[in-house]
Formats: C-alpha cells, sequence, structure tokens
C-alpha cells in the first residue's frame, strides 16, 4: 500500500512540474507576443494574426496549464503537510503573484484586441522578466526551503 502512495505522489509531482512548465512558457511568449503585436500595423492582417495567436496560446496553454498547477500543487500541499512549512507559505505567494500577472497579461491581451497600447515595447521586455525572477526564487524555496 505504501508503494502505491509514494507513486501516487510521485506521479502527481511529475505532473505538476510538466504544467508548471508548460505555464512559464506561455508567461514568457505572451509578453513577446505583444511587442510584435504592438509594432504592427493597426487594422492590419499581421495585426489580426498575433490577436489570434495571443487568444490561442491563452486558450490552448495558459489557462489549462495554471489550473492543472493549482490543482496538483494544492493536492500535493496537502499530502505532504506543506502548509505548515514556512518556506511554502513565500513559494505561495510568489505563485498567487504570477497568477495575478497571468490574469493581467490576459486582460492586456483582450485591451490589445481592442486596439488599446497602454504599454511601450521596452516596458512590455521588462515585464517579461518577470516570470524568470519569480520562477528562480519558487526553485530556491522548493529546492533549498532555507526556512
Amino acid at each position: 500500500m505504501e508503494w502505491i502512495l509514494t507513486m501516487t505522489y510521485l506521479w502527481l509531482k511529475a505532473g505538476h512540474i510538466i504544467f508548471v512548465i508548460f505555464w512559464m512558457a506561455g508567461l514568457f511568449m505572451l509578453p513577446r507576443y505583444f511587442v510584435y503585436h504592438q509594432e504592427a500595423e493597426p487594422g492590419s492582417p499581421e495585426e489580426a494574426r498575433w490577436i489570434e495567436r495571443e487568444g490561442k496560446l491563452l486558450k490552448i496553454i495558459m489557462w489549462p496549464s495554471i489550473t492543472i498547477v493549482w490543482l496538483l500543487g494544492l493536492t500535493l500541499a496537502v499530502r505532504t503537510g506543506a502548509f505548515a512549512q514556512g518556506w511554502f507559505h513565500l513559494k505561495l505567494a510568489a505563485v498567487f503573484g504570477l497568477s495575478f500577472y497571468h490574469v493581467w497579461l490576459a486582460n492586456y491581451s483582450t485591451a490589445l484586441a481592442r486596439g488599446e497600447r497602454r504599454l511601450s515595447g521596452r516596458q512590455l521586455r521588462m515585464l517579461n522578466e518577470v516570470p524568470g525572477l519569480a520562477a528562480a526564487l519558487i526553485v530556491v524555496l522548493v529546492v533549498v526551503r532555507p526556512f
């Protein structure tokens, strides 16, 4: 019986990591898409292609991935008693931050599709660093568990 529980835990963990990778790929790609989108002529066929690409990235990769990441992550946290560990609270805060960032990106995609270009290409390139910094923090917390 212990073997089955161990294998279940390992499969949950593997699934969680796989879908984190998918989600992070989307978080890195979408702001870059926004840069190219904003460089396209408003109303052009190229802009329409970027709107379609952004929508597909969100619908096919990012929304399913964030959902599975949260479901598997919370299942693992409950299974391992992570809620009682200090490092986990900061990790959870970072994941909440990335989730907020994801929702903000989805809203910005909708605004871009309406023709609203609120940020410059430079600002979007800077925003592209957010998931990398968050990922570095999360990996250190999970692997090192400093507190």
